[in-house]
C-alpha cells in the first residue's frame, strides 16, 4: 500500500503537528504480531484485535496511525502507542 506522495507531504499528527511517514513492512508486521497477541491498545484504551494494512508513523516514532483498506485513520483516539516497538 502506498500513499500518494503529495498527500503524505501534507499530513501531520493531529496531536503534535509532527510530520508523518509511512511505516515500513517490517514495522507493520511487528505491530500486527502484537495485535495478534492482544498486547496493543489505542489511545482510548481499547485492545486492538484487527490487524492493520499499514500505518503512518509520527516523526518521534512513538505513535502510529493505522491504515485499513487503504484509508489512513488520523483520529487521535485510534492512534497506537508504538514507543516500545520503536525502542523509545
Amino acid at each position: 500500500m502506498a500513499i500518494n506522495r503529495q498527500l503524505l507531504d501534507c499530513l501531520v499528527c493531529p496531536m503534535s503537528r509532527e510530520k508523518l511517514h509511512e511505516a515500513d513492512v517490517s514495522f507493520v508486521d511487528a505491530v500486527n504480531g502484537l495485535i495478534a497477541k492482544g498486547a496493543l491498545t489505542n489511545q482510548k484504551g481499547d485492545t486492538l484485535t484487527q490487524p492493520i494494512d499499514g500505518g503512518l508513523l509520527r516523526a518521534d516514532l512513538t505513535v502510529l496511525y493505522p491504515i485499513h483498506d487503504d484509508i489512513p485513520n488520523l483520529l487521535v483516539d485510534e492512534a497506537i502507542d508504538v514507543s516500545k516497538i520503536a525502542g523509545k
